[in-house]
């Protein structure tokens, strides 16, 4: 897994260097809605401390952190109103997913029909 870098952008929205569009904000949890939202419904849950992905997140977390995030996003889920109808949550690691920010997060998509996550690759 490679080093977190403290200069990536959420680091950089974190540090209050970047504005963003907040929804909500918690202990341990920011969220905002994303700048090139993919769904009418698209919102970044990103947690306050330096992890680069899912894994390292859900490796090396507090307890305490873990919680507040798929809290707050539960919470953001039904706020939208999007619990219901349904919704997409999305967390790319690495190179094959096309991660592009090394900070852990969730991309809350919903308000539409998403339609398959994935097409089926060709043999």
């Amino acid at each position: 897994m490679p080093d977190y870098d403290d200069q990536n952008i959420f680091a950089r929205i974190l540090r209050g260097e970047i504005p963003n569009d907040t929804v909500t904000e918690s202990e341990h949890t920011l969220a905002f809605n994303d700048i090139t939202p993919q769904a009418p419904v698209h919102v970044l849950v990103i947690p306050k401390g330096a992890y680069v992905d899912y894994a390292d997140f859900h490796a090396n977390a507090s307890d305490a952190e873990i919680a507040d995030l798929h809290r707050t996003a539960a919470r953001i889920c039904a706020e939208r109103g999007v619990t219901a109808s349904g919704f997409r949550t999305i967390s790319n690691a690495g190179e094959h997913a096309v991660q592009e920010v090394p900070h852990f997060h969730l991309h809350l998509l919903g308000g539409r029909p998403l339609g398959r996550m994935l097409a089926r690759a060709a043999e």
